[in-house]
């Protein structure tokens, strides 16, 4: 079986290793602090700060290998790269969108990223996302429709960068 590909921004894989290298820098040693002062409790088989910090231990552990592993198959694709100078107003990956909500008029800006950097609050969607899907390949001007559970939403695409 085919190892998943990340598909993410330039600055996208930065965040990733920034994480990654704050994990395994001041997060182990948090960790490992927080083991010597439990071990120093005593008895370990009572010992509720150390079973918390042995269970935040596997949680970075596993965070640290997830991102490894996203790294190691991560495929950058950016809105230069992608779209090029002919296509400079088709929303690809990287692309910042500022649409218009039909229904309420309401414009929102979205910035089109991979599915391991999306931040719905932060205003980042996934290409895969069913706004993402809608958007990618539009251009300015264009209308998409976005299938949800609510009922078809529509977009008007203001503006992209």
């Amino acid at each position: 079986m085919a190892a998943k590909v990340f598909k993410m921004t330039t600055q996208g894989k930065e965040e990733l290793l920034a994480e990654l290298e704050q994990l395994e820098t001041v997060g182990r040693n948090d960790i490992a602090e927080k083991l010597k002062v439990a071990r120093s409790y005593g008895d370990l088989s009572e010992n509720s700060e150390y079973d918390e910090a042995k269970s935040e231990q596997a949680k970075i552990e596993a965070r640290i290998n997830e991102l490894r592993y996203q790294l190691d198959h991560a495929v950058i694709i950016d809105a230069g790269e992608a779209g090029g100078t002919s296509k400079k107003n088709v929303i690809t990956m990287g692309s910042k969108v500022t649409v218009v909500r039909k229904t309420d008029k309401k414009e929102i800006v979205y910035e089109i990223v991979g599915f391991s950097q999306s931040n719905p609050s932060e205003g980042k969607i996934s290409d895969e996302s069913p706004v993402g899907t809608a958007l990618m390949g539009a251009k300015k001007g264009d209308t998409v429709v976005v299938e949800a559970p609510i009922g078809n939403i529509e977009f008007k695409i203001k503006d992209v960068k």
